[in-house]
């Protein structure tokens, strides 16, 4: 479930019954900010706008949603040309000014539109309006429990042979080995939590959630666990792009998926490394640094090294940095390294 008390919600008004429902929204949550036509006048309370069209496209990717008090066909034509996808837009939810209905228009599910309007219409006294099938025909929405999971969707296009399966209450096979999405399935919903690749056919749809890849067809929805950390060292001057390539070729021959990928950590000396920086907002993701002195409370590395041992006084950086971060003394990859670089993967456990 999304705390919409916590995110960034965009409120849109055209008419003065418009702004008044705003307020009891702004009052409900205090985190939301209110645009209002330049027509209603100045106010405290509210941003102002000459062009509806022109001010949403300058702040449509600063907010989680939006919701507009107006006219659902206003609204449709207002965000057509800022849609892309919907597993990256922001949540749209469109009411009338008399406050009857809040209706869920695009991002139901990832982005939390039908959420949204079950929330506003809570606030408002409203009826929220929700018409994906999923959810009219109260069977699961398997993008929501990706969502609420964390695991990243790597084929998007598979969701709706999984929500059709869903719907006609076909039992899917299931590869999940470490419960993330099996738990959230009713019974007839499902063949059970380790389902043999086999069972994966052109045919019928599936769900595989794991970080290892495997060859499936192209019906089955592949979900990637965000539970592999990458530890890494490197030379000074070493430029992002060896990095990147080293580490994807690793996870390549190791068999595993980037998009699984939670975490890079390393020690402190590394902090201003402008090539590991790089690599970690390419990559998107959180870079952590350990002192020597914690990673030196890592007593047994399987390829400890005389050398960092001699240059920075402790026996190991990638190994022992993906030890500490994930608690795991075993490691899924001990160090594979280049001339400039060192790299170990180990996952963090689900149980």
């Amino acid at each position: 479930m999304i705390d919409w008390a916590e995110k960034k919600l965009g409120v849109w008004v055209l008419t003065p019954h418009g702004m008044a429902l705003a307020n009891r929204v702004k009052q409900a949550l205090p985190h939301a900010d209110l645009f209002a036509s330049q027509k209603l006048g100045p106010g405290e309370s509210h941003a102002r706008f000459s062009a509806l069209a022109k001010a949403l496209a300058r702040v449509w990717d600063h907010y989680d949603a939006h919701y507009f008090i107006m006219a659902t066909g206003i609204v449709v034509r207002t965000i057509a040309p800022l849609i892309r996808d919907k597993t990256r837009d922001p949540a749209v939810v469109c009411g009338d000014e008399a406050g009857h209905f809040v209706i869920s228009l695009i991002s139901g599910h990832i982005g939390g539109a039908n959420e949204l309007a079950v929330k506003l219409s809570a606030i408002l006294g409203a009826r929220p309006v929700i018409t994906t099938a999923t959810d009219v025909n109260q069977v699961p929405a398997i993008d929501v429990i990706a969502r609420n999971q964390g695991l990243y969707i790597e084929n998007k296009r598979a969701i709706k042979h999984v929500s059709m399966a869903f719907i006609k209450g076909e039992p899917l096979p299931i590869h999940d080995p470490f419960g993330l999405v099996s738990p959230h399935l009713r019974p007839t919903e499902k063949s059970g939590p380790m389902a043999d690749s086999s069972l994966f056919t052109p045919e019928k749809s599936g769900i595989w959630v794991d970080y290892r890849i495997h060859t499936l067809p192209e019906k089955v929805l592949v979900l990637r666990p965000k539970m592999l950390v990458a530890g890494m060292g490197c030379r000074r001057g070493v430029t992002r792009q060896e990095l990147e390539d080293h580490l994807q070729q690793v996870f390549h021959t190791q068999g595993f998926s980037v998009n699984s990928l939670s975490q890079i950590v390393s020690v402190d000396l590394k902090a201003d490394e402008p090539g590991l920086l790089e690599l970690a907002r390419t990559l998107n993701l959180p870079i952590e640094f350990y002192t020597r002195g914690e990673l030196d409370q890592v007593k047994r590395v399987p390829n400890p090294s005389s050398l960092v041992n001699k240059h920075i006084g402790i026996q190991s950086v990638c190994e022992a940095a993906a030890i500490l971060a994930t608690g795991q003394t075993r490691l899924l990859t001990p160090k594979t390294a280049t001339r400039t670089i060192t790299l170990a993967i180990a996952a963090i456990p689900f149980t």
